[in-house]
């Protein structure tokens, strides 16, 4: 029988192997993202708080099953026009999140399916063609102003 003490230690190391065993970095973002469920007409809005080739982590208030088919849009900014790319995608990870006064969930999601020009989007945000920070901070700049 292990010390709890030894199976902290043990679990800090399957997490910090787990994180070297990436093969896609994920990088922290904060764009608005729109998605429905499969098959179904309403739509509903939340944030992408980070994201990798492979999926992103999206918080929202909406509660969805792990195992749920989204159809999901995500916006970010593209020289002077607000630009953004498709995918399906599917619920493998859904935890409650608590941020300040906010009360939501968390849910990792998976693509599945993405067209190519939608994925070359995505990399090309991924890889910093679209400077996100430089137009976040003129955006507060002009809302100073």
């Amino acid at each position: 029988m292990q010390k709890p003490s030894d199976l902290r230690n043990y679990l800090s190391i399957q997490e910090g192997n787990e994180k070297d065993r990436r093969k896609y970095s994920q990088f922290d973002l904060d764009l608005p993202i729109e998605y429905r469920l499969m098959n179904a007409p309403n739509v509903y809005g939340g944030m992408v708080v980070k994201m990798s080739e492979m999926g992103l982590l999206l918080e929202s208030t909406k509660e969805i099953p792990v195992g749920t088919k989204l159809n999901i849009a995500v916006f970010f900014p593209k020289e002077f026009e607000l630009a953004h790319f498709e995918a399906l995608a599917e619920v493998v990870r859904k935890e409650i999140h608590w941020k300040g006064d906010w009360e939501g969930y968390q849910y990792g999601l998976k693509f599945i399916s993405i067209r190519e020009h939608d994925n070359w989007n995505l990399r090309q945000l991924l890889c910093g063609q679209f400077n996100l920070d430089e137009i976040s901070n003129n955006m507060q700049s002009i809302n100073i102003a």
